[in-house]
């Protein structure tokens, strides 16, 4: 099991920060860049709380199939104005805005 500590958080959202502008990255994704497969959830629950950290582009993070953080109402708007597109509208169109990381 992974224990969340500050050198961790920091860890998640400096990969988050590398995420470019009309691009974006699963969950799962920012885990295994920085070495934790299998601990999608845990990146979500540190872009949850970081706010607490500065400000990241954690608008940017969706979960594998493109779909939208269900409690963050701006994240789509903020997609919609780098250019990101979507395959509904729930769901960013993952082929075409995937970050290639």
């Amino acid at each position: 099991m992974t224990t969340l500590n500050e050198d961790l958080i920091y860890e998640i959202l400096s990969a988050v920060e590398e995420i470019p502008a009309g691009k974006v990255a699963s969950y799962g994704q920012i885990a295994q860049l920085i070495g934790k497969d299998r601990n999608a959830r845990l990146v979500g629950k540190v872009l949850s709380i970081s706010d607490y950290y500065g400000e990241y582009p954690c608008h940017r993070v969706v979960n594998h199939a493109g779909r939208l953080a269900p409690h963050f109402t701006a994240q789509r708007e903020r997609l919609l104005e780098e250019g990101v597109t979507f395959k509904d509208r729930n769901h960013v169109d993952m082929k075409e805005c995937q970050w290639d990381c």
